[in-house]
């Protein structure tokens, strides 16, 4: 049996930018996609802190090192610049094998959304 568990997490991340216009997605920096090991077009479960939102979309690779976290497209409806969220990954595996599996959880600083 196969089972969808929590494969990758950035932890309270500040949005930087919300573009309306843009086709649909999350631009996440490289550097912080690297740490969750998240991949570009991989879909992703955003969490928002302030009003409790939870909606899914897809990651784009942002520019390393500049703590880029923007919603494109509708999603830039369900945040505001400034939200504090969480960006989940998951991935399906054997039962077995989800019972040793160690997700990779980030945690950047709230401020920069940097790796310290």
């Amino acid at each position: 049996m196969l089972i969808q568990v929590v494969k990758s997490k950035i932890h309270r991340v500040k949005v930087t930018q919300a573009d309306l216009n843009y086709i649909g997605s999350i631009t996440i920096d490289e550097e912080l996609m690297e740490a969750a090991n998240l991949l570009e077009g991989e879909r992703v479960q955003i969490v928002n802190i302030n009003n409790g939102e939870r909606f899914e979309t897809y990651v784009i690779k942002g520019e390393r090192k500049t703590g880029t976290i923007c919603l494109n497209g509708p999603a830039a409806r369900r945040v505001a610049m400034g939200d504090i969220i969480i960006i989940i990954g998951y991935g399906f595996m054997d039962f077995e094998e989800a019972k040793t599996f160690k997700p990779s959880l980030v945690f950047p600083n709230e401020e920069t959304n940097l790796i310290d």
